[in-house]
């Protein structure tokens, strides 16, 4: 298997996709890495001549499928080139082949998947990483605007916001699964959201990064979530050695499984490497024979979803622990206020109390 790491950076209109490739570039060169990038494949079509909004549905059908089959080869494509290199090389893919299921209906999806002889779960194995930076739709919305792409239909105005929303979601549901899926946030300063993909790479890169505490709140609901993306975890810890947190996860979803195996290690008092790779269903039950004897498992359901600019995971627990509730938080800068929505009742902020870390309430009493 190549060594060559393959990642996705997505997300909705506005997003800051392009600017961020170009700090990608900047940044990871400075450091002696050759970093390659397979172009937005749908815009090629779009000024092409092709469009979304085509009444043919002949016509819309051949696009979508042209366009995954382009997707693909241009990927492998890169990724040879990059096999090629004597020198540290990823590459970075402008969106990815599951964005294109936002766009199209399930039966379509399926359809296209099997005309270019692959599965959607195939294609999510394909990337080490997918980056989802979140569209300037929601919750920046002064920086919204479609100067930057001419093919771009969701315009400035709130019913065009919306479509943009929206847009952002579907494509955010359609990565559901990926073990290293970030979902990167709007901030007050654009400058923090680039930071916050740099560091994302580095950490798929296996460069060492600063210990980050996420904050986490006790939470009661009071209301209705919005859409949210749901799934069942199951949470095991493995032996292992001190200093070393070693996890497997099982995360189903709509008839679906991802199995992630993940370690957490402490290189220095300031700095942690972790490393995550996906595993088969064989794999994962001959590693359960590794369990934490002092560990119980884990089983709890997770909402996620975005509220005005920022990315939530709701947990609730009900094994080893149950009546627990929690929210975190993720890629919040730390001089950033946390935009609470208003069906969630904060109890308690917890971040940093070792109590309601996942590694110990597993922990047998």
């Amino acid at each position: 298997m190549s060594n060559v790491k393959r990642i996705v950076l997505t997300g909705g209109p506005c997003a800051g996709k392009t600017t961020a490739l170009v700090r990608i570039i900047e940044h990871f060169s400075n450091l002696g890495f050759k970093v390659f990038t397979v172009p937005e494949v749908p815009t090629m079509y779009s000024q092409g001549g092709w469009s979304y909004l085509t009444p043919n549905p002949k016509l819309y059908y051949e696009g979508e499928l042209a366009i995954l089959q382009t997707q693909l080869a241009l990927e492998d494509s890169f990724m040879r080139l990059a096999e090629t290199c004597t020198k540290p090389t990823f590459v970075v893919c402008d969106r990815g082949t599951l964005d294109i299921s936002a766009y199209i209906s399930p039966d379509m999806w399926i359809e296209l998947c099997q005309k270019c002889g692959t599965t959607p779960n195939e294609l999510r194995e394909r990337y080490d990483a997918v980056l989802h930076l979140v569209s300037a739709a929601d919750g920046a919305e002064q920086y919204y605007t479609t100067a930057t792409n001419s093919t771009r239909y969701e315009q400035a105005n709130e019913e065009g916001l919306q479509l943009a929303r929206d847009l952002d979601k579907k494509v955010n549901k359609s990565w559901t699964g990926h073990p290293h899926l970030r979902v990167i946030n709007n901030h007050d300063d654009f400058d923090t959201k680039l930071n916050r993909v740099i560091l994302e790479i580095s950490n798929v890169l296996g460069i060492p990064q600063p210990i980050e505490e996420e904050r986490v709140y006790l939470i009661e609901l009071t209301g209705e979530l919005p859409d949210c993306i749901e799934s069942e975890i199951t949470q095991t810890y493995l032996v292992a050695d001190p200093g070393v947190e070693v996890r497997l996860r099982r995360r189903s979803w709509g008839g679906e499984v991802v199995n992630v195996h993940k370690t957490k290690k402490r290189v220095s008092p300031t700095d942690v490497l972790e490393t995550e790779r996906q595993v088969s269903n064989a794999l994962y039950e001959s590693l359960l024979q590794q369990a934490d004897p002092y560990r119980s498992t884990i089983r709890k359901t997770r909402r996620s979803f975005i509220w005005k600019g920022q990315y939530f995971e709701i947990d609730t627990f009900h094994e080893p622990v149950s009546n627990l509730m929690m929210l975190q938080t993720k890629g919040v800068a730390q001089q950033e206020d946390v935009n609470f929505p208003p069906f969630i009742k904060v109890i308690e902020d917890i971040t940093g109390n070792k109590q309601f870390y996942n590694y110990n309430i597993a922990l047998r009493r």
